[in-house]
C-alpha cells in the first residue's frame, strides 16, 4: 500500500488527463445514476502513477456553469468526499490536493480536507489525539499539502484548524472542559502569538464589577467560574476602536433548579459553544495577523441545581443597574451574557459588538440546523455578516428584533424577566440582550454615526449536526467560526 495519495476534484463533463491512462468520464458512466455524476462521487485509482494512489472526486454536473458561493461549496464537498474515501485506507500518510478547480479557491480544499479528516473520540485503542492527558501530541492520520504553496491554502488551514478547535472544545465532556480547563486551553492555543494578551478573571473580580446576573448562575456549582478576556491588537494604531466578540460559556447546563429532562442532557456539554466559537475565531484572526483590534470576552460557568442555586422568582441587579427577575433558571445564557455585553460595550467602546450563544430551543424550531439566527440593530452589520456567511457556506438568517415583543419580558416586579414564554422565544431572548448593549443606535436614529453596531447570533440550532455532510461528520459543528473570521477579514480589507 502506498503511503501517499493525490486528490483531484474533476468536472465530469470536462476532459481530464489528471490520471494517466484512465478515462474518468467512462469510469463514472458506469455508476448507478448513469451519466449524471453527483458531486462527491469518488473513484480511487491505484498505481497512477506506479506506487501512487489517486482519488478522483466529482465536482458535479455543470460545475463550470455554477457561480459564486454555490461553486465554492461544490469544491468543498468534492474534496471532503475524497478525504472521507482515503482516510479509511491503512498506511496512508500524506495527501497532495489539487487546488486548481477554482483559480481563487485554494482556501476551499484546505478547509474541506482538514474538516473532513476530523473525527472526535476518546477511545484508547487507537490512542485518541483528543485525550487531554497526553504528554506528547499524536500526529494527524493524514498530512495534507497543496501542489503549490500559497497564502490562500495557509488561510484555509487556519480557518479549518480554528473550527476544529471549537468542535473539540464543545465535544469534550464537562468534567474535562470546566471553566478553568477552558481558560488553560485558550492560553495554550494562543501561546507565542504576537499582539495577544489574555486575562483570566475570577468571581471576586466579577463581584467587584457588579456582575450579579452572571454570578447568579454560578451559585449552584462548586466549580469556580471564570471570565476570560483575549485582547488582540493587530491594527496599525494600537488604540484604534476595537471589534468585540462575546461568547456564552456554560460548560454544562443542567437547567439549574428548572431542571432539564434527562434525555439528551449530555448534549449540554456544548452549551459553551458561543465561547468556543468566538475564542477559536479570534485565534485564526490573530494567526492571520489581520489588521484589526479585537476584544473577546467569555463568561464561563456551569449551571447546576446546588443548595445555593438561584431560584425561580429571585431578582438580581445587573451590572448596568437594571433589575432582572429570574423566572426560569434554564434561561441562564442571557443572564451571563447581559453583564458580559454591558462590560465589553462600556469598558472598550467597540465600534461593533457581536455576541454568540447557544441560547434558545426556539431558534432550533424556527431554523433547524441549517441557518444561524441573527438579530441586529444595524443593516450594514447584517449585510456584512450575511456576505461572510455565504462566502463560507456557514449561513445566517436575519430574525426580527422588535420592541413589540417587549411586553413578554417586562416583569411586574422588576425591569426585565429572563423568559417571555414560548411564543417568539428566540426573539424575546434577543430583545432581552439588547437592553445591555450600551451605545447602540437610538430608536430615532439620532446617534447613528457614532452608535455601536450590535448583532446577536443564536447558534442553538447550528451547534450540532444530526446528519453528516461530505466534509463534516455528525456532532458538534464549530459554527460559525469560519463566517466570523471571514467577516473580520472583510472589514480588514
Amino acid at each position: 500500500m502506498s503511503t501517499s495519495a493525490f486528490i483531484v476534484p474533476i468536472d465530469p463533463k470536462a476532459p481530464s488527463t489528471a490520471i494517466p491512462n484512465v478515462d474518468i468520464a467512462k469510469t463514472w458512466a458506469t455508476v448507478p445514476r448513469g451519466e449524471k455524476v453527483d458531486v462527491g462521487t469518488t473513484s480511487i485509482f491505484y498505481d497512477t502513477p506506479a506506487t501512487k494512489i489517486t482519488a478522483a472526486s466529482s465536482l458535479g454536473d455543470n460545475f463550470s456553469a455554477k457561480k459564486g458561493e454555490v461553486k465554492r461549496e461544490l469544491v468543498r464537498k468534492s474534496v471532503g468526499s475524497a478525504v472521507k474515501a482515503l482516510k479509511v485506507l491503512n498506511g496512508l500518510k500524506e495527501v497532495t490536493v489539487d487546488a486548481s478547480a477554482d483559480p481563487h479557491a485554494a482556501v476551499l480544499p484546505a478547509v474541506a480536507a482538514h474538516l473532513a479528516l476530523y473525527d472526535f473520540s476518546l477511545k484508547t485503542n487507537p490512542p485518541s489525539p483528543f485525550n487531554p492527558n497526553l504528554k506528547k501530541p499524536i500526529p494527524p492520520k493524514l498530512e495534507f499539502k497543496p501542489i503549490e504553496s500559497s497564502k490562500e491554502w495557509d488561510r484555509g488551514v487556519a480557518y479549518a484548524y480554528s473550527q476544529n478547535l471549537a468542535r473539540t472544545l464543545m465535544e469534550l465532556p464537562a468534567n474535562m472542559m470546566t471553566p478553568t480547563a477552558f481558560c488553560e486551553r485558550a492560553k495554550a492555543e494562543f501561546a507565542g502569538i504576537e499582539n495577544v494578551e489574555i486575562f483570566v478573571r475570577d468571581e471576586d473580580w466579577a463581584a467587584s464589577k457588579g456582575m450579579n446576573t452572571f454570578l447568579s448562575v454560578t451559585h449552584g456549582t462548586n466549580e469556580p467560574a471564570k471570565f476570560l478576556e483575549i485582547h488582540y491588537k493587530g491594527a496599525s494604531q494600537k488604540d484604534a476602536q476595537p471589534i468585540a466578540f462575546v461568547g456564552k460559556g456554560i460548560t454544562f447546563d443542567s437547567g439549574g433548579i428548572s431542571l432539564k429532562p434527562g434525555e439528551g442532557m449530555k448534549l449540554m456539554r456544548g452549551d459553551m459553544g458561543g465561547a468556543a466559537t468566538v475564542v477559536s475565531a479570534t485565534l485564526a484572526i490573530a494567526k492571520l495577523k489581520l489588521p484589526v483590534n479585537l476584544v473577546t470576552v467569555t463568561p464561563l460557568t456551569e449551571n447546576l441545581p446546588g443548595p445555593s442555586a438561584t431560584k425561580p422568582g429571585d431578582i438580581v441587579y445587573a451590572m448596568n443597574g437594571k433589575s432582572v427577575e429570574v423566572d426560569n433558571t434554564d434561561a441562564e445564557g442571557r443572564l451571563v451574557l447581559s453583564d458580559a455585553i454591558y462590560y465589553a460595550s462600556t469598558e472598550y467602546k467597540p465600534h461593533t459588538l457581536i455576541d454568540v450563544a447557544t441560547l434558545t430551543g426556539a431558534i432550533v424550531i424556527a431554523l433547524g440546523e441549517i441557518f444561524t439566527g441573527v438579530y441586529s440593530t444595524s443593516d450594514e452589520l447584517w449585510e456584512k455578516l450575511h456576505t461572510a456567511g455565504e462566502q463560507e457556506f456557514d449561513r445566517f438568517w436575519r430574525m426580527p428584533l422588535s420592541e413589540d415583543y417587549g411586553p413578554q419580558i417586562y416583569s411586574s416586579n422588576a425591569d426585565l424577566c429572563n423568559t417571555g414564554g414560548r411564543p417568539g422565544g428566540s426573539c424575546t431572548a434577543a430583545l432581552f440582550l439588547k437592553a445591555f448593549a450600551h451605545g447602540i443606535e437610538a430608536e430615532d436614529g439620532s446617534n447613528a454615526e457614532t452608535a455601536m453596531k450590535w448583532a446577536h447570533l443564536d447558534i442553538a440550532g447550528t451547534m450540532d449536526a444530526t446528519r453528516p455532510t461530505p466534509y463534516q461528520e455528525k456532532g458538534m459543528t464549530g459554527r460559525p467560526v469560519r463566517a466570523l473570521i471571514e467577516y473580520v477579514r472583510g472589514l480588514a480589507s
